[in-house]
């Protein structure tokens, strides 16, 4: 065997290599020769892979089994392609090609090749030597090329260590070129079914900085180059999680601007591998994240890259101490889609940043509001500056043109809020009711989360109407104000009313109209509002949940209880305060009879459940009003406790026909974290795997029920592209999201449909495996998935496992989130060895720069 045609350094590749080295390796190589600092890696080639296969004696047993596949069956398809893929992770490597992949490894830690003339010194050193982490990630030969659009078909792992585990993971990169999903999509684009794959071999950068370069300001308007920069990794940036310091330097490689961020949290890698997010010190977090020679060193590469490529480039970096790396890079192709949904950057003297919430630029008069006195001083069109906003501030929110807070994140309650009323909002800003005066005129600008002194010309996100797809798109509609709005979208349907925006709007509490006699005003009130919803929705589902008042979010309703609980989110509220106070929910249910009996559709969801008696139970209150079999009416529950996951198959077994996961509350309750807290904000993550294997675990039940129970979400998650794509695969019925971000989403979901084909991929792409990791990422860690238990519950580990993989080695990409494509790869953010764990043993441990 000739070992240069099976493994090859980057240093022997560029961009025409990609037939041997895959769109990965080559786009790799090429940025290797113009001089990148791009981490060590070698190519374990196609003509390996071809090699592999036939010396294992499976070539012909895979071609003939691709050949029988039907690819429109579902079943037969994602059966053959597991059975394909097991056959090559079970076959045996080649000895000459093992020997080949170990002795290349083994180059990543020490040089050796100045070893190569002293046999025994040479055993001593690899003996002696810590295995280093690195990642294992497939090139396919039609991966970036444009149309083929194959970025991301095939599986990719990070912190892999050691020589059995390295070989094992070769193969499965190997073996995922004929998942399902990559089956069906090379079928329908018209590919051949037996292609070749390569697998990059990269020494994981062990970062302590990271992020994005823009060789051309992506915000138009000039031609400056834009740097963000994070502490750690920097998926945080991607995710909207941390708030990155901004750097702009000139094309001379002149500083003439920076903007540094409170970088609250950073995220690290520990010695195995596992992802985790600290809390910053407040002398570090405010701290200037990269040194002025880094900056313009970067912004050096990025003019270097521009000129190659011939096009404006978005790059992704890492710095392990103060080396350098060039991860990936690939054309900015936001310049022309910014420039036209945003316009140019409000120039002015700035007066405060902090996280875009809710985009938008708008003008107004700032009022700052310290206590819930001061919400009657202001007057429409006002900028509403506060510490952060609560439920008891959304009518007079209304009145705002924009909102700016103090605290809070993309997630807290001013972010959703401001985003479904669709007025600009900046939050986390630190002390903006202290550096912003009272009265005084100011510019929001929620596109790039900055407040300017003076006025602009108002800029508002248009709501377009959705792209049609399978999968069907709703929105999400809090009060009647905002049904016109959202109606623009022409949606499949509204995913979520919060009977609380209506109650709110009428100041009292549902106890004030219970104790003074009066439920029929209540019922009243909330009949006229859900009316103005439902016309403007005619012959579309209008899902409504069920009142969910907490006593310390609306306590200064008149009649509200006077005594706010000492753990409110755990307390009296949702299904249980129904079903304690059967009058007001009977006021609730026959405001949607009245209007279900004039031909409205509705679906009713019971928030807070923790048992299938709370479903019976509220059942029975439908019985007694004859709205069981009103085929207007559809009975459903909010996925939002841990205890409805686990006891999903007793609640379906009730008689629901649908449910919708409320993600805010189930990721608060399931991690135990207030997202409301600054203490522990940084430890709420919707993507959490321990939330996702919940979701995945009652999408796949409602799936198997006849008739099937239909799965949708409503939290702010089904906004977020990353979300969406892991629900899409999870096989979910519908999503909601916020109007103004509808038809993006909608168009996210049409490609990931065209590309795969609906269920062709399906959940267990992975199939029945023995996943072995090292590392497995995410919040995974090391992982060995021994066999447990059915067939089914070992897809369920193993589809989520692989996932969480998958998910790693996007958040590990330095910056990169899940970015793929371009020209480039690699991996950074990696490691965060510590001590002896770490990558060759004695590197800087990674929490120590932050401690």
């Amino acid at each position: 065997m000739k070992k240069e045609e099976y493994i090859i350094w980057l240093s022997s590749l560029g961009k025409k290599d990609v037939q041997l080295a895959g769109g990965k390796g080559a786009n790799l190589g090429e940025m290797y020769k113009i001089g990148m600092p791009v981490p060590p890696a070698f190519v374990v080639t196609t003509k390996a892979f071809h090699y592999f296969l036939k010396q294992a004696k499976v070539e012909e047993k895979v071609k003939e089994m691709l050949n029988k596949i039907d690819v429109d069956d579902t079943a037969d398809l994602e059966e053959k392609a597991r059975e394909i893929r097991e056959l090559i992770e079970k076959a045996e490597m080649p000895e000459d090609l093992y020997k080949e992949i170990v002795d290349s490894y083994d180059h990543f830690n020490i040089d050796l090749d100045g070893l190569k003339d002293s046999p025994g010194a040479l055993a001593i050193m690899k003996s002696a030597r810590e295995a280093v982490f690195v990642s294992v990630r497939s090139s396919a030969t039609a991966e970036d090329l444009g149309d083929a659009s194959f970025a991301g078909q095939q599986s990719s792992f990070i912190n892999v260590k050691g020589n059995v585990n390295l070989i094992e993971h070769v193969k499965k990169v190997f073996a995922s070129i004929f998942t399902a999903r990559s089956i069906y999509y090379r079928k329908k684009k018209g590919f051949e079914s037996f292609v070749g794959i390569a697998a990059v071999v990269q020494r994981m950068i062990n970062s302590n900085k990271s992020g994005v370069i823009f060789s051309k300001d992506p915000r138009g308007g000039n031609e400056n180059i834009l740097i963000e920069a994070v502490f750690g990794q920097g998926e945080g940036i991607v995710s909207g999680r941390i708030k990155p310091d901004h750097y702009v330097v000139s094309r001379k490689l002149d500083i003439v601007d920076e903007n540094l961020a409170n970088k609250k949290i950073a995220i690290v890698r520990d010695a195995s591998g596992i992802t985790k997010t600290i809390k910053l010190k407040e002398e570090i977090s405010k701290k200037k994240v990269l040194k002025n020679f880094e900056i313009k060193q970067l912004a050096e590469h990025a003019l270097t890259l521009e000129e190659h490529y011939k096009k404006p480039q978005d790059i992704e970096f890492a710095i392990e101490d103060e080396n350098i790396f060039i991860l990936q890079t690939r054309p900015v192709t936001t310049l022309e889609k910014k420039s036209q949904k945003e316009g140019d950057e409000f120039e002015g003297q700035v007066l405060i940043g902090g996280l875009a919430a809710s985009p938008g630029v708008v003008s107004g008069n700032v009022k700052i509001v310290k206590s819930m006195d001061d919400l009657d001083n202001i007057k429409q069109g006002d900028v509403l500056v506060t510490e952060m906003t609560n439920p008891d501030m959304v009518v007079t929110m209304q009145k705002a043109s924009a909102i700016v807070t103090n605290e809070g994140g993309i997630t807290a309650h001013a972010a959703i809020v401001s985003r479904e009323m669709g007025i600009p909002a900046v939050v986390g800003t630190d002390n903006a009711t202290s550096v912003l005066e009272d009265g005084a005129e100011v510019t929001v600008d929620g596109f790039n989360g900055k407040v300017f002194a003076g006025k602009a010309e108002s800029k508002k996100v248009e709501i377009l109407p959705i792209v049609e797809t399978k999968m069907k798109i709703k929105v999400l509609v809090d009060l009647p104000e905002f049904a016109e709005r959202a109606a623009k979208t022409k949606a499949d349907g509204v995913g979520l009313v919060r009977l609380e925006g209506i109650i709110a709007s009428g100041g009292k509490h549902p106890l004030y109209y219970e104790k003074q006699g009066r439920l029929d005003d209540y019922t009243k009130m909330l009949r006229e509002g859900l009316s103005k919803i439902s016309e403007l929705f005619i012959g579309k589902e209008i899902w409504v949940r069920t009142s969910d008042i907490r006593s310390d979010e609306y306590a200064n309703l008149e009649g509200a209880p006077k005594e706010i609980e000492k753990n409110p989110m755990l307390g009296n509220h949702g299904i249980r305060f129904s079903l304690k106070n059967k009058n007001i929910f009977k006021a609730e249910l026959r405001a949607i009879k009245l209007l279900a009996d004039k031909g409205h559709k509705f679906g009713l969801m019971f928030p807070q459940v923790i048992s299938p008696n709370d479903v019976k139970e509220a059942k029975g209150v439908f019985r007694e009003l004859g709205m069981l079999g009103n085929s207007n009416i559809k009975i459903g529950v909010m996925i939002e406790t841990p205890a409805a996951t686990i006891l999903i198959k007793d609640i379906c077994d009730e008689g629901i026909d649908f449910i919708s996961f409320g993600t805010n509350d189930l990721t608060q309750y399931t991690l135990a974290v207030d997202r409301g807290n600054e203490d522990v904000q940084y430890l709420y993550d919707e993507h959490s795997w321990a939330v996702k294997k919940q979701i995945s675990r009652v999408i796949r039940e409602c799936r198997s029920r006849d008739p099937k129970v239909e799965t949708s979400i409503c939290g702010q998650a089904g906004s977020n592209k990353e979300m969406v794509e892991f629900l899409v695969s999870r096989g979910i019925d519908s999503i909601s999201v916020n109007a103004d971000v509808a038809k993006e989403i909608s168009q996210f979901v049409q490609n990931l449909e065209a590309e795969a084909g609906r269920g062709s991929g399906g959940e267990n792409d992975g199939g029945v495996e023995k996943v072995d990791g090292a590392g497995g990422g995410g919040s995974g860690g090391n992982s060995k998935i021994e066999e447990i238990g059915n067939k089914e519950s070992v897809e369920e580990e193993v589809g989520e496992r692989k996932e969480e993989f998958q998910k790693s080695e996007g958040e590990g990409s330095g910056s990169g989130g899940e970015r793929e494509g371009g020209g480039g790869g690699g991996d950074g953010g990696g490691g965060g060895e510590e001590g002896d764990g770490g990558g060759g043993g004695g590197e800087k441990k990674v929490f120590d720069v932050f401690s």
